[in-house]
């Protein structure tokens, strides 16, 4: 027989995001190193700020946007957003997406009693 793996003797734990290996979080400062002066996925990708799976994107507060930017359709956290209008420019939110019709909740039928 011999020892028993050790894989197999410890516990299962632990779960891995779906949503969350496709989701960045970008820091502030680094959106001086895009290339423009507007800010979406495609140009995140071009400067080498994401990886081409990456298809959310939020950007948080740590460190300072040097210049001028439109920063569209990523979500931004409070903070960041003051920074980008301190620095003269402004933030185009995201559309959130409205959940598909197949996860909304379907109204139940009345049942008629048939008496």
């Amino acid at each position: 027989g011999g020892q028993m793996p050790l894989q197999m003797r410890l516990p299962k734990y632990g779960f891995s995001s779906r949503v969350g290996r496709i989701t960045a979080e970008i820091r502030s400062g680094e959106l001086n190193k895009v290339d423009g002066d507007v800010v979406n996925l495609e140009t995140l990708r071009k400067a080498g700020l994401i990886n081409a799976s990456i298809k959310r994107v939020k950007v948080m507060l740590s460190g300072e946007v040097t210049r001028k930017l439109t920063v569209e359709g990523i979500r931004v956290s409070k903070g960041a957003k003051e920074a980008v209008e301190k620095a003269g420019g402004s933030v185009v939110e995201a559309v959130v997406e409205e959940k598909s019709a197949k996860l909304a909740k379907k109204e139940k039928p009345v049942a008629e009693s048939s008496e």
